[in-house]
């Protein structure tokens, strides 16, 4: 797919994720044991023959930056294709002006640069996987400016609060877009995921920067909703927004049920995601997992259920973990018991022998913290 080139931006100011977010973007978030929640996106860029992609860092690069690398691991065409890693404002945090457009300004020669004549721009925060090849065909047949894609949900009142929703008519053309406030279970969530010219693409970042130094994106395609021929596209599938820490928790929990993981990996559609040569997981006589996910590296002796394992971690006798996100490395000493828990990167819980807390509202254990 020749014709498009890839834009992977990074989650807005609208987005927060209580305290996994002080350690890395969102989009460097470990996601089901062994993914970054980026890995789909650019593995939907690849799989659909996007092989020049830019990637958009705004703050806290470290993390996002060791995990994407050269781009190897995505299968991009090494000889034509590249990955970009392109910063901006990264000593402005979530100031207002630290925005997308602000992003694009900044990097703009690398934009004009791309000798393809369409952009594929997808969010960095959202699980869903898509055939952008032919979803640029479909908005070349329609014959509109902007296509944007949006997944239908009748749970809108309690998820998704923190994303925005597209207004359409009869024939899917874009009225608005606006923030979902929860005041109808029924909308059709934007997911971020915009195909213009590219051509259309830099008049759009001219003109928000000449509307409004904070304007996003967003604000300009919203804006613009009346000038230009802009349609929706629906989405099948999964689909997850990890746009607060209950998302991502839940996200998560959601595919650990065999069906509904099957709705989002499919044979034909690979999720790439950077390697790891370590061992098979080891279950002592001690050790059982049912309902989970559990990645490789790990030292299991105590009790799984209903919960996400990243690499490399211990799990020791007598300990029970129900209903937990575990990232990568960290320890779970011998009869403790954890349950409706993220529990981050390195941490150690062995002093604290009972952790819980309510499903609706799951605890959090702070990275390389020791409890």
């Amino acid at each position: 797919m020749a014709k498009a080139f890839g834009i992977v931006n990074f989650a807005g100011n609208h987005i927060a994720v209580e305290g996994m977010q002080e350690y890395r973007p969102v989009g460097a978030f470990s996601f089901l044991g062994r993914y970054r929640v980026i890995d789909f996106t650019i593995s939907n860029m690849s799989n659909s023959g996007i092989d020049h992609i830019q990637v958009y860092i705004r703050r806290k690069p470290q993390s996002l930056t060791a995990h994407l690398g050269t781009g190897r691991h995505y299968n991009i065409n090494s000889k034509s294709g590249n990955l970009q890693i392109l910063y901006s404002g990264l000593g402005m945090n979530m100031s207002l002006y630290n925005n997308d457009i602000a992003s694009y300004i900044e990097n703009l020669e690398y934009i004009e640069q791309q000798l393809e004549e369409y952009v594929v721009i997808a969010p960095s925060y959202m699980i869903y996987t898509q055939d952008y090849n032919k979803l640029l065909n479909t908005h070349i047949e329609s014959g509109a400016d902007i296509t944007l894609l949006y997944h239908s949900v009748d749970n809108a009142k309690e998820y998704f609060l923190n994303c925005y929703a597209v207004n359409l008519n009869k024939q899917k053309g874009v009225l608005s877009l606006e923030q979902n406030h929860g005041n109808a279970k029924n909308k059709n969530i934007f997911m971020d995921t915009y195909i213009m010219k590219k051509d259309l693409f830099i008049e759009l970042i001219h003109k928000s920067r000449k509307t409004s130094s904070v304007y996003t994106l967003l604000d300009i395609v919203n804006a613009s909703c009346e000038d230009l021929d802009i349609r929706g596209v629906s989405h099948r599938g999964y689909f997850a927004a990890i746009s607060d820490f209950n998302s991502y928790y839940e996200s998560n929990l959601s595919l650990t049920d065999i069906k509904t993981a099957q709705n989002l990996f499919v044979p034909d559609w690979p999720i790439y995601t950077k390697t790891n040569d370590s061992c098979p997981t080891q279950y002592f006589e001690t050790g059982t997992a049912k309902n989970s996910v559990v990645s490789n590296g790990c030292l299991i002796e105590g009790e799984i259920d209903h919960s996400v394992i990243g690499r490399g971690c211990i799990i020791k006798k007598g300990a029970v973990v129900k209903n937990c996100i575990v990232l990568s490395d960290a320890y779970i000493g011998e009869n403790v018991h954890v349950e409706n828990q993220v529990i981050d990167k390195h941490a150690k819980i062995t002093h604290a022998k009972e952790l819980s807390a309510s499903e609706d509202r799951p605890g959090y254990v702070r990275r390389n913290d020791t409890l």
